[in-house]
């Protein structure tokens, strides 16, 4: 505000040398006590001299403010949108891709940086400019001033008109760019995949029809933006013809002074003219308000997994886990677990066997809570999954999923992740413990070597080795082991075996395994299909019951009997 009032005023200061010039000792200033024209000028040339310094602070000033606010604003936004989108649960991912959540929380966010770093201190420049205007042109002459403001209500109805109709066409806008950068993710993460297909061609013109709809989308809010800038120059142009037309046949008349006729034209420019930019203003109103709406919807979304209130034990889990009568079924989905009863004590090892599909990984993700029982519950040592605060119930958990996902950084901070502050020696020990030291010592920089993302340099089955020593580090009194060496060699394998007996004693493990070899010496063996138990024992139990186990064991092992012994 300060700075417009100060860029306003050299067109005064104008107006007043030229009311000197002519006047002389009758003019303007001479009424303040200074006759002499020659002073008169000289005091002309210190008030501009002031202004020009404090119209340059108050700009520097100002752009400095507007433009940190909306640095802090747009981090908090972005930080305050990220950490609710950590909290939603993952069934909210499933319809969504990754693509479309980083447009929200990145472009989204930055095109509401824009506007703040330059549209919203123009607006309130506009205003200020209309009312130090108003304010002068009604001082000197209320009929011109009436002149001046007529075109002011057109440009007003023709931006509230523009905003109107801009808006529906900018969410279109926002709804591409989040289809476009869905697409680019999608396709960057599977470029393996489509140059194994030979599907590049048909993959750029799959990005291409996305970003034409993306293109088509804004040329239907540019053409809508171009046809107000023209109404409001014509308006613009009106309003400058009335006073430049009209103040002359008052200073012709003698009824109103050359001084003040100056004032008033070249205040016109300065009133209107700031004016022409109110369309560009507008639409980048309209782009941010299009983008505030995906991001304050995205904050809207309603947490589902809701985290317990209860203080957390003060001391580790026991890792006694009893699963009663669970029912699970995804969002618009038939039933994938249906009346499970599970019982592990502490300490012991359980496996869960059956083909693909029976719902064992979903038990692993409703033990992390990632989702909620439709009926039923699970417990570990006596209490409810959903009495334990989020993080401590899965601070307890450690867990080696089948599709394993390694950050972007050092196999020393893959390993840590669980935790960061791990001495040296302890990172070591988990490496050794899954079989994962060898390894690691051949690559380039040892433990200091990148990844990649998602730990692309590095092949299935030493991402998979990783994957265990994080999990080994975190020491949690539960590990949950999702077909953990279901990429990795037979020496491999029977490597982390040994390593997981050993380490079996100390935890509880519940393991989902295909290779029933794999499992024989577990304490618990549960047959899963179709969502239900449908036997459950020991390796020996089973295969003397002559069931499901027994023959998923035939299978694997061509007829071969076998015993745990």
């Amino acid at each position: 505000m300060a700075n417009k009032l100060f860029d306003v005023a050299p067109e005064i200061l104008i107006g007043i040398a030229i009311d000197v010039v002519v006047r002389g000792q009758e003019s303007f200033v001479a009424g303040f006590g200074i006759a002499d024209p020659l002073h008169q000028v000289y005091l002309l040339g210190a008030l501009t001299l002031a202004i020009w310094v404090f119209e340059s602070i108050f700009e520097f000033a100002y752009i400095v403010l507007w433009r940190n606010l909306a640095q802090d604003l747009q981090h908090e936004l972005r930080t305050s949108a990220y950490a609710h989108v950590q909290n939603l649960d993952l069934a909210y991912f499933e319809d969504r891709s990754s693509g479309g959540l980083v447009a929200i929380l990145n472009d989204d966010v930055n095109q509401l940086e824009r506007f703040l770093n330059g549209g919203a201190s123009d607006l309130i420049q506009v205003v200020v400019t209309v009312l130090a205007c108003g304010a002068v042109f009604f001082a000197i002459s209320p009929q011109i001033a009436v002149m001046a403001f007529l075109p002011i209500p057109v440009i007003l109805w023709g931006a509230f008109y523009f905003q109107r109709k801009a808006g529906p066409r900018y969410d279109v806008v926002r709804e591409k760019v989040s289809a476009l950068s869905g697409r680019l993710a999608n396709n960057l993460a599977g470029i393996a995949t489509i140059r194994s297909f030979a599907a590049e061609q048909r993959e750029r013109e799959r990005l291409a029809s996305e970003s034409l709809a993306y293109v088509a989308a804004n040329r239907d809010a540019i053409r809508l933006s171009a046809a107000f800038v023209p109404l409001i120059r014509m308006a613009i142009l009106f309003g400058f013809l009335c006073t430049f037309v009209r103040g002359g046949q008052l200073v012709l008349d003698g009824t109103l002074q050359a001084g003040f006729y100056a004032v008033l034209v070249f205040l016109t420019q300065r009133l209107l003219w700031p004016l022409t930019r109110l369309a560009e203003t507008v639409d980048l109103f309209e782009r941010a308000m299009a983008s505030t709406r995906r991001i304050l919807g995205l904050l809207a979304t309603p947490i589902t997994i809701r985290d317990s209130d209860l203080t957390q034990p003060d001391h580790a889990a026991r890792g006694e886990v009893a699963v009663q009568d669970l029912h699970f079924a995804y969002a618009n989905g038939s039933e994938v677990l249906s009346g499970v009863d599970l019982d592990v004590q502490a300490g012991q090892t359980l496996a869960l066997v059956g083909a693909t599909g029976g719902g064992k990984s979903s038990l692993i993700k409703l033990l992390l809570r990632f989702y909620e029982p439709t009926r039923g519950e699970i417990r570990l040592d006596g209490r409810p999954l959903a009495s334990y605060p989020l993080v401590w119930l899965r601070s307890q958990i450690g867990w080696v999923a089948q599709d394993v996902f390694l950050f972007d950084g050092t196999v020393r901070e893959n390993i840590a992740y669980g935790r960061p502050a791990a001495s040296e020696a302890e990172i070591v020990a988990a490496a050794v413990a899954a079989e994962a030291q060898e390894f690691i010592l051949r690559l380039p920089q040892g433990y200091d070597t990148p990844v990649g993302e998602r730990g692309v340099k590095l092949s299935g089955g030493q991402r998979q080795r990783l994957s265990i020593a994080r999990a080994l580090l975190k020491d949690p009194p539960v590990l949950l082991l999702d077909e953990a060496t279901s990429a990795v060699d037979n020496e491999t394998e029977a490597a982390i075996q040994r390593s997981l007996a050993r380490l079996a004693h100390q935890r509880t493990v519940i393991v989902i395994a295909h290779r029933l070899s794999t499992i024989v010496h577990a304490d618990q063996i549960a047959v899963i299909e179709r969502g239900r138990v449908v036997e459950q024992g020991t390796h020996d139990q089973l295969l003397a019951g002559n069931g499901s186990y027994a023959s998923l064991w035939r299978v694997q092992t061509g007829g071969v009997a076998g015993s745990s012994k």
